[in-house]
C-alpha cells in the first residue's frame, strides 16, 4: 500500500512513548523522565493545564502545581513535547476548556500539537461510540453494557460541552484507535490520516496498546523489539508512565532491562509530532476512505474486546 520509509540518518525503526498524565506524581515522574533523558530517547508528555474543581475518574498532577510545571518545563527544553490530555482530569465546559487551552499557551508557548483524549471527560471530541460507524458502533454499543459514558459531546455544536472549532484550530495531531501490535505503522499505515466524516479533527494517528507496566513490558519484547527492526517500522507506545512503572521510587527493573536494550538498536527516538510530520514529508497526508476506516475500526473493536476489555 505505502512504500517503505526510510527514517533519517540511516536509522532503521523509530519508536517513541504519548505518555498520559493519569496517576502522575512529581516523583515518579521525574524518576521515568530522567532515565528516557539518560537514554538518550525524547517522547511526548501529556498534561492537564488547569486544576479540576470535581471528582476525577482518574487523577493525578495537573500545571497548577509549582513543582510539576517547573518538571515539564524543563522536559520541554530538554526536546521532550508537551501535549493535551483534555484540560483537566474530570469533564469540563466550553468556557473551561477554551481556558485550559489558553493556559497550555501561555504556559509552553504554543497550542497543543497533539492531543489525546482522556476517558474520564465527557467533552472528549469524537470519542465513545462516535469513534466509531455503521455496523462497528451498533457492536460497541452491545458490547459496552454501561461502563461509563458511551456519548461525548466535544464535537456536537449544541451541546455545552462543544470545542471542535478549537481543536480544529489550535490541535495540529489527534490519537486515536490503540492496537495490539509494536508496529502501529503496520497496524495503521495511512497515519496521520484525515477523516473527512470528523471535520473538527485535523489528523489523527494510532498508537500501540502499553497502558501499564504489564502490557507495555509485554509488547516491548525482545522479539518485538527485532520485529520493530526487522520491518522498519515505527511505534507510537500509547501508555501511562506513572501506573507501576515506578514502584517504592525505584524504577522497575524489566522495563529499565527493555528500554535500555530498545536505546542501542539503531532507532529514530523521537516525539510524536516530530514523527508524523516527518511521514507526512515522507508520504503525504491521507484522507482516508470509509472502507479503510471500517478497517481500522473492525481491528480495534477486535483488540478492545479481547484484550483490554472494554478499556479506551
Amino acid at each position: 500500500m505505502f512504500p517503505r520509509v526510510q527514517w533519517p540518518d540511516g536509522k532503521e525503526f523509530a519508536f517513541t512513548i504519548f505518555d498520559d498524565p493519569d496517576f502522575d506524581t512529581v516523583e515518579n515522574s521525574t524518576i521515568v523522565y530522567s532515565f528516557l533523558e539518560q537514554l538518550g530517547l525524547r517522547t511526548t508528555k501529556a498534561v492537564w493545564p488547569i486544576c479540576g474543581n470535581g471528582r476525577p475518574k482518574f487523577g493525578g498532577v495537573t500545571c497548577e502545581d509549582k513543582e510539576y510545571l517547573r518538571l515539564v518545563t524543563d522536559l520541554q527544553k530538554k526536546g521532550f513535547e508537551i501535549a493535551l490530555h483534555n484540560v483537566t482530569y474530570h469533564t469540563s465546559c466550553r468556557q473551561d476548556t477554551a481556558r485550559g487551552m489558553d493556559k497550555f499557551y501561555e504556559l509552553f508557548g504554543h497550542h497543543p500539537y497533539s492531543m489525546a483524549n482522556h476517558s474520564g471527560c465527557d467533552e472528549s471530541i469524537y470519542w465513545g461510540n462516535s469513534r466509531l460507524s455503521g455496523a462497528q458502533r451498533i457492536l460497541y454499543n452491545l458490547l459496552h453494557f454501561g461502563r461509563g459514558s458511551m456519548h461525548h459531546h466535544g464535537h456536537i455544536e449544541t451541546s455545552p460541552l462543544f470545542w471542535g472549532d478549537l481543536c480544529r484550530d489550535r490541535v495540529k495531531y489527534v490519537r486515536n484507535f490503540t492496537y495490539g501490535e509494536i508496529n502501529t505503522l503496520q497496524k495503521c499505515p495511512y497515519m496521520p490520516y484525515n477523516d473527512p466524516d470528523r471535520p473538527y479533527v485535523n489528523n489523527w494517528f494510532a498508537a500501540s496498546e502499553g497502558r501499564d507496566i504489564r502490557s507495555f513490558q509485554a509488547l516491548l519484547s525482545e522479539s518485538n523489539q527485532d520485529k520493530l527492526l526487522r520491518e522498519g517500522g515505527a511505534c507510537i507506545m500509547y501508555t501511562h508512565l506513572a501506573s507501576g512503572f515506578v514502584e517504592k521510587g525505584n524504577l522497575n527493573p524489566e522495563f529499565k532491562r527493555l528500554l535500555r536494550r530498545l536505546s542501542l538498536l539503531n532507532g529514530w527516538f523521537v516525539p510524536v509530532t516530530e514523527l508524523l510530520d516527518y511521514l507526512v514529508a515522507q508520504k503525504g497526508l491521507c484522507t482516508i476512505s470509509r472502507g479503510q476506516r471500517g478497517a481500522l475500526e473492525r481491528s480495534w473493536l477486535w483488540h478492545k474486546v479481547v484484550h483490554t476489555r472494554g478499556r479506551s
